[in-house]
């Protein structure tokens, strides 16, 4: 109670004051005494006349809490039964919109507006089918005429490529006929040099023949005189 009684007093707060302070920092042993006694001096008489009021503001705090609590409970209690009012209600309303839905679709009217629609429904999604499959169709059409293309166009690159190819073996088949051509010609020349050669030599062959088969004529014509006159001078 002391402590609260400190707090409460002006003088204290006074005296702890930074202006008081500076003003009185010259000596500092006559101010700690003097505030003691300002402080014991000022105590008693807050303490005194104080302890009414504390006892009844403590009253007053416990009054103004018990009616805060007691407001606290009634508005509790009256979300609580709003609450349960709100679900009520809302339960009921449910109910009856139920309820009357039921009863609106049992109808006769409304039962054939369901067929109606169903009807249109089903008729909706025969349209729509039929649409795509003509549009798959369509599609199928359409991609089977591109492949066509491009397999048309793929042949034409095939055969022009072999075509080509047939060219080319044609160009080499004709050139190596050609070099085997003047191979054999090449080789016929060379016979033909052989046999030319050959029948010259047979010819120079034959007039050597010839020709040393007359010079031994000719000395056989001259052994044959040789003798006679050989004999003849050995009989004398």
């Amino acid at each position: 109670m002391r402590r609260k009684s400190r707090s409460i007093s002006p003088r204290r707060r006074k005296s702890r004051s930074p202006i008081t302070r500076h003003h009185k920092s010259r000596s500092p042993t006559p101010k700690r005494y003097k505030r003691q006694r300002s402080r014991s001096s000022s105590l008693s008489p807050v303490h005194k006349s104080s302890s009414p009021s504390l006892v009844s503001i403590e009253r007053k705090n416990a009054s103004e809490k018990l009616k805060k609590e007691e407001e606290e409970r009634k508005r509790r209690q009256q979300e609580a039964e709003l609450k349960l009012i709100e679900e009520e209600t809302a339960k009921r309303v449910e109910e009856a919109i139920q309820k009357k839905v039921e009863e609106r679709l049992n109808s006769e009217e409304i039962k054939q507006e369901i067929q109606k629609r169903l009807e249109e429904g089903r008729r909706r999604l025969n349209d729509e089918v039929a649409a795509q499959l003509e549009k798959e169709k369509e599609a199928a059409i359409l991609e089977a005429r591109q492949k066509e293309e491009v397999a048309k166009k793929e042949n034409e690159e095939l055969e022009k490529m072999l075509e080509e190819n047939r060219k080319r073996v044609e160009e080499t088949q004709r050139r190596e006929a050609m070099e085997q051509q003047r191979r054999e010609e090449e080789r016929y020349r060379e016979l033909e040099e052989l046999q030319r050669q050959k029948e010259e030599a047979m010819k120079r062959k034959k007039q050597q023949e010839e020709e040393e088969r007359l010079n031994q004529m000719k000395l056989l014509g001259k052994n044959k005189l040789r003798p006679k006159l050989s004999f003849a001078l050995g009989s004398k």
